[in-house]
């Protein structure tokens, strides 16, 4: 009898996500077994009860998936699986939390081929600005970014010490060179926008973060993307499926294009499946968060 395929569910909060279940059985795993309010002590007696209870052939149809709201804990709970394991008793892990890597991984792979199709440039030695840059999505789109050579701030909306305290968090971490900024109001944010080169929107759903006078200060906008689909959109003229699309507000850029919200759900959507189906079909063991997932993303765009 053929084993069938276990997808193990870890997260630290109160439920799993609805979204990343769905997404698990569309993907091709024949059993999920979420874990609610798993502590990072937890992980370790976790991963061992999954993978010494199958044979190795067994373990090649077993996987491990890391959800919940925070990057750092995540990160964490991915790395307390590997001394659980060893040679041939391991399977793959892929961390997600709020499905944050992948939809960062989208959000920069689509800025990128903007930025190539119509500027003819790469990321590197641009200026970006993460605004939201202190959640989840934003810390992994900084670090992508800062990664590809990019000059990153990540712009906290309320604090430039929470903005620092996650640059030097995650610059530690990754290798990255991220810096800090804060915008609390329509003049701090134009003063950033007006020499960036880049603008990735990734604040809280329903909050318009950047207005069209804001966009009117940016005197060297190439690219603008945006990860909020839900009204008020988070970048103001940018629409929601919008792929490298003449961006009017930003009038001292002529050749300033957005990218919309759908336009990267749609690849964040493909880069979750394909990540999910990957670790169905490996033969040795993967470990996935939000760097290997912008390789795949590349891919898809």
């Amino acid at each position: 009898m053929a084993k069938r395929s276990i997808l193990h569910m870890f997260d630290p909060m109160p439920n799993n996500s609805p979204f990343d279940i769905n997404m698990a059985l569309d993907a091709g795993f024949d059993v999920l077994v979420p874990y609610a309010n798993v502590k990072l002590e937890n992980i370790h007696n976790l991963t061992q009860d999954a993978v010494f209870s199958r044979s190795p052939a067994g373990n090649k149809r077993t996987a491990l998936f890391i959800g919940g709201r925070d990057m750092g804990l995540a990160i964490d709970m991915l790395q307390a699986t590997k001394p659980a394991m060893a040679p041939p008793f391991q399977v793959s892990v892929f961390a997600d939390p709020s499905g944050a890597c992948t939809t960062a991984a989208a959000l920069v792979a689509c800025v990128e081929k903007a930025l190539k199709d119509h500027h003819s440039r790469e990321l590197k030695g641009l200026k970006a600005l993460v605004f939201g840059g202190t959640g989840p999505v934003g810390i992994a789109t900084g670090v992508i970014a800062s990664l590809q050579g990019a000059e990153t701030l990540l712009v906290d909306h309320l604090s430039i010490d929470s903005a620092k305290d996650a640059a030097k968090q995650y610059n530690r971490r990754f290798g990255a060179s991220m810096g800090a900024a804060v915008a609390r109001n329509d003049e701090e944010k134009a003063q950033l926008v007006a020499d960036a080169d880049i603008v990735f929107c990734t604040a809280k759903a329903g909050i318009r973060v950047i207005n069209s006078a804001v966009l009117a200060q940016a005197k060297q906008l190439k690219v603008a993307g945006d990860v909020n689909a839900v009204p008020p959109l988070g970048i103001e003229g940018i629409e929601l499926n919008d792929f490298a699309a003449p961006l009017a507000a930003a009038a001292h850029s002529p050749n300033a294009v957005g990218v919309g919200a759908l336009a990267v759900g749609n690849v964040k959507y493909q880069l979750q499946h394909e990540l999910l189906k990957l670790m169905l079909e490996t033969e040795t063991p993967l470990f996935l968060d939000f760097r290997e997932a912008f390789v795949k993303a590349r891919t898809l765009v």
